[in-house]
């Protein structure tokens, strides 16, 4: 259980340290939250507790499909944000990314990647 809470704790020190940084900075604090923090804590915290290789080398693999169709909501949501509320534009973003989501994993299994579990 102490090693749970001591996940938690360190985990989320380094995404409020991230969104604090966002704050005083726009440029290095998107530069920070850019940088995949969850996948490399993910990563690191599977490692320790001793996954296998592939395990952790899947993670990466399917994050780095997973985050592909995000990218569009990152261009469009300051845009939106411009005409609607924040949480409609966060709202819209989030539809854009998933049908975004849909149409690669469609496109991907032509090639034999599943998404879908």
């Amino acid at each position: 259980m102490t090693w749970i809470i001591t996940k938690y704790l360190i985990t989320a020190a380094i995404i409020v340290a991230a969104s604090e940084i966002a704050k005083r900075s726009d440029k290095f604090g998107a530069l920070v939250v850019a940088l995949p923090i969850v996948t490399i804590m993910a990563m690191i915290w599977m490692y320790v507790e001793n996954e296998s290789n592939e395990k952790i080398a899947n993670h990466a693999w399917y994050t780095f499909w997973y985050v592909i169709p995000t990218l569009p909501m990152f261009l469009l949501f300051p845009v939106l944000l411009n005409k609607y509320s924040f949480w409609s534009s966060l709202l819209i973003g989030i539809m854009i990314s998933m049908i975004f989501f849909v149409g690669l994993t469609w496109f991907l299994k032509n090639f034999d990647i599943d998404l879908i579990p």
